[in-house]
């Protein structure tokens, strides 16, 4: 973190100021902002109140979306797109729906129960200045140093804690789609609401094509299918929740409340399994590795179950559970594929690093070897020769 002083972060803090002044209709003054690493279209700061009055904490944090940038959009291209990063837009529309659907998101947010909500309070927001003012969640650790740093049993732990604040964010939220879905229209980005299932729709037929040219290896008529099945989970499925849905390790962090999800520039509601699978398979839009022993994953999935089976009590079946997460878990191994095996390198410099960063041949041997193992052990031989097929190639072609 870098303390700063010059422009445009000052005009950043003004903004904030008057957008403050005029929320609690009392003077606030804002000082020491400190660089908390926004991307390219964004500034984070982190300032202090010198002027406070009684409902402000003692420091804030505040995000404004800037400007659309080439290098910004390569960021969001990784997450999602089904393109490169060269087929995005080149107009503001990406940007805007992006900090729309982050504020309507902790709009939402704010409405749960404290203990429910899965991120920082917002404070105050302008969506026509692209800007909020979040609550601090103060001195924090990213999730990855501890899964990378720690003992084994502290890396269960962490796994184990942030599955089971996923479980209560889902647990919370079942059943108030049609109130996020009014925050969207309030905010006019209604048309956008399956923008993500339709980008990874259009991804997902070309999964098959990619795998033979590369790999030499075939897909099925009846796995394709069992992907496309999964894909719908987006827009369908039986258990549907609030997910923040960039949920890559650089965006949860730990603190003295416990887990917290950070980035809601992609939040909606989809099937809260695509959220679970999406760890289990070691956070697919990112080039990291996470060592998920079997004994590690079915830790993961016993705390999300025991906060969201109240809800879903279908859950209880471990064989439902079980296939239902090898399904999510194989649409996204394919999705990484599609992003991290062609030479792509525009798109692969966008992946982020951090701690649990790994070479794309090690990230993506490594999900394809545990999309066997999870489907030995659920019982799904077409799935694991699959996984085995795909990775024994792999091994071939990076040697």
């Amino acid at each position: 973190m870098t303390a700063l002083l010059a422009d445009p972060v000052s005009e950043v803090v003004i903004a904030a100021q008057t957008l403050l002044e005029r929320r609690t209709g009392a003077p606030v003054t804002l000082l020491d902002p400190v660089d908390l690493g926004g991307s390219g279209r964004t500034i984070v700061l982190r300032v202090r109140c010198a002027e406070n009055p009684y409902l402000l904490a003692r420091t804030l944090v505040i995000k404004q979306v800037r400007e659309l940038s080439a290098g910004s959009h390569a960021r969001s291209a990784a997450v999602y797109a089904p393109g490169s990063p060269v087929e995005a837009p080149e107009n503001g529309d990406l940007v805007d729906t992006a900090f729309l659907r982050e504020a309507v998101s902790y709009q939402f947010a704010n409405a749960l129960a404290r203990d429910s909500r899965p991120g920082p309070e917002l404070i105050a927001y302008d969506l026509e200045a692209r800007l909020l003012v979040l609550a601090d969640l103060g001195d924090a650790t990213p999730i990855a140093s501890l899964l990378v740093r720690s003992d084994e049993s502290t890396v269960t732990n962490s796994l184990m804690a942030m599955a089971q604040a996923m479980g209560r964010m889902h647990a919370a939220t079942v059943g108030r789609e049609e109130d996020f879905t009014a925050l969207l229209r309030r905010a006019g980005v209604e048309k956008y609401h399956s923008s993500i299932a339709e980008q990874v729709g259009a991804t997902m037929p070309k999964v098959p094509g990619l795998l033979e040219r590369e790999l030499g290896v075939e897909v099925t008529p009846e796995l394709a299918n069992r992907v496309g099945h999964a894909v719908r989970l987006f827009d369908g499925g039986r258990y549907r929740a609030f997910s923040p849905s960039d949920l890559c390790p650089e965006n949860i962090i730990v603190n003295g409340e416990g887990v917290q999800f950070l980035d809601y520039e992609w939040g909606g509601f989809r099937d809260a399994t695509l959220d679970l699978s999406y760890a289990l398979t070691s956070y697919p839009g990112c080039l990291c590795d996470i060592e998920l022993t079997p004994e590690r994953s079915a830790a993961m999935i016993e705390a999300w179950r025991a906060e969201v089976i109240g809800m879903w009590p279908q859950l209880a079946d471990d064989q439902l559970l079980a296939s239902g997460l090898l399904e999510a878990q194989l649409m996204w191994v394919w999705l990484s594929t599609y992003w991290f095996l062609p030479d792509d390198h525009a798109r692969i410099a966008a992946a982020r690093e951090h701690h649990l960063s790994v070479p794309r041949s090690t990230a993506l041997l490594v999900r394809w070897r545990a999309l066997e193992a999870s489907a030995v052990r659920t019982g799904e031989p077409e799935v694991a020769d699959h996984a085995r097929s795909v990775a024994d190639a792999l091994e071939r072609h990076w040697g």
